[in-house]
């Protein structure tokens, strides 16, 4: 039986600029950094509070700018939108409410999309 999700890998043109933007903008620790069998690197990020990790994998290929369907979940999608916002981070628009709750889409610097929602 499966009962989590260890990692999600998210592909990156560059890994300085990725792990700048992953954890000067958007808050996450490096957990893990080595090297990888064709140089490029394998790194972990870890989400405060999460056992779920992101991997960031070297790609030059047009792939790497993609929507990834990561959703990120807050507690206050307003407020998160509005920190992440004041640090650089690039948003598709404000928050949208829905009947299932309320989300906004981001990129990182490669143009991969990711989404903060609500809990409900």
């Amino acid at each position: 039986m499966i009962t989590s999700v260890k990692s999600i890998r998210v592909p990156t043109r560059d890994h300085h600029r990725a792990v700048a933007f992953w954890t000067q903008k958007v808050g996450l620790t490096v957990a893990s950094d080595q090297p990888f069998e064709d140089a490029s690197g394998w790194i972990e990020l870890r989400i405060p509070g999460a056992d779920t990790r992101l991997v960031l994998h070297h790609d030059d290929t047009a792939r790497a700018a993609a929507l990834t369907n990561v959703a990120f979940t807050t507690d206050d999608v307003e407020r998160t939108y509005q920190e992440l916002k004041a640090k650089g981070v690039e948003f598709d628009g404000p928050p949208r409410r829905a009947d299932w709750g309320t989300s906004a889409t981001f990129q990182d610097p490669d143009g991969n999309s990711f989404v903060i929602t609500s809990r409900t």
